[in-house]
């Protein structure tokens, strides 16, 4: 009796152990693998999983007097390490704490219209050329790709689409080599010109050098400083990021909206006032999670935001939420409902899950529309994000972005 008492004894273990094992892989993803924590602050955390953090003994003495740091995105932080674990016995992983200066932003939900010039000329596909003697030709087929970038031609730099024309005019039918960049690769095509039927010379190449459009300003600090939109401004027909050169942001009237609905996201319609006295400043970064630049320009078209303070990931919490958009010329807050936090930095935009549950701005866009991007989120009195992305198959659900991702930018 006593030995089968024993053997199921172990098999218990056993069970509980492989029970154990499996939930700490499933937790794994459910906890950040860094998060930050303002100075003077005793570390919080709402992971909603049944684990508890322990300082790592190696890094008590940092904790004890922060010496220690940590670089990101060009800033130094004083760190410590600590160890989640699973009922506070078994280790899921390890996390590096940053302590960081509590901070303050002015959330806006004002929408921008966003122009920006890329560095070098955006391919953005190949097509025929009508010849007069040899019939239709194609000179670039299979020599360059949709989201390459040309720098030069015959060594000779080429900024601007103009630039492109006249360099391929001026060299005639000879071989012409481009400098090419294919992502972070630098490459050489040689390739021939074909003289078209109106005479002039060309490479059968579509090619793009600025993008424009709508998005929304997410937050500006007292020093001017500003970051917008929690995604990269990208090419719409080759899905490339825009390698900039310059780019500036402008006061923006939303004229129409078209609601999203099943497969069709909507879209918010602005007219963009490209004139000096409606410049608000220049981008400077162009980055996958939003762009960043200086408020410089005309700060009386500025929609003044309040000052929020800043909540990091470990402390949102699914539950009521608001989100910040000016639809009619008034910025307004519009409740969501945060349905689940992804830490996994696997997509670092679509950390926030949620879902809008406001009658009026389901009503007036059907949920998350085209241009609303960047639009802060406000839980608790804080800022915690900005959205990011709708879904197609509904537009009532959206993701966002943590705003601790898009302070450390810049």
């Amino acid at each position: 009796m006593a030995k089968y008492q024993n053997i199921i004894k172990q098999i218990t273990y056993l069970g509980f152990f492989l029970v154990a094992m499996f939930a700490v892989k499933s937790f794994h993803d459910a906890v950040p693998d860094q998060i930050y924590v303002n100075m003077g602050e005793e570390l919080s955390y709402d992971f909603d999983v049944p684990v508890s953090l322990v300082l790592k003994e190696d890094s008590r003495e940092v904790f004890e007097t922060p010496s220690g740091s940590i670089a990101e995105n060009g800033k130094e932080y004083p760190s410590y390490t600590v160890t989640c674990k699973l009922f506070g016995i078994f280790p899921v992983k390890d996390v590096e704490v940053m302590l960081v200066e509590p901070e303050a932003v002015y959330a806006s939900g004002m929408p921008i219209g966003i122009y920006v010039k890329t560095e070098g000329v955006l391919i953005i596909g190949t097509g025929e050329v009508e010849t007069k003697g040899e019939g239709t030709v194609k000179p670039a087929e299979n020599l360059v790709k949709k989201g390459d970038y040309i720098v030069s031609i015959n060594g000779e730099k080429v900024e601007e689409k103009e630039d492109l024309i006249e360099k391929i005019n001026a060299f005639g039918q000879q071989k012409e080599v481009l400098g090419v960049l294919r992502g972070d690769e630098y490459i050489e095509v040689s390739l021939k010109p074909a003289k078209s039927s109106d005479g002039k010379y060309m490479l059968g190449i579509w090619v793009r050098d600025d993008l424009a459009g709508v998005g929304t300003l997410t937050y500006y600090r007292q020093d001017g400083s500003f970051g917008a939109l929690g995604h990269a401004v990208s090419d719409g027909e080759t899905g490339t990021l825009m390698e900039m050169e310059e780019g500036w942001i402008y006061h923006t009237n939303i004229i129409g909206i078209r609601k999203g609905g099943s497969g069709s996201p909507g879209e918010l319609s602005g007219v963009i006032e490209y004139r000096k006295d409606a410049c608000l400043g220049s981008v400077e970064k162009n980055t996958p999670l939003g762009i960043y630049g200086s408020l410089d320009g005309n700060l009386n078209q500025l929609q003044m935001g309040k000052s929020y303070g800043v909540t990091y990931k470990q402390d949102i919490h699914s539950g009521t939420a608001y989100v910040l958009s000016s639809l009619s010329g008034e910025v307004k807050s519009y409740e969501i409902e945060i349905e689940s936090l992804d830490y996994s930095d696997t997509e670092e935009n679509k950390g926030i899950l949620f879902k809008v549950t406001d009658p009026e701005l389901l009503e007036l866009t059907g949920g998350i529309v085209q241009g609303m991007s960047g639009s802060p989120i406000i839980q608790n009195g804080n800022i915690v994000g900005a959205v990011t992305h709708v879904f197609v198959s509904d537009s009532t659900m959206g993701y966002g972005i943590f705003i601790e991702k898009m302070l450390a930018q810049k």
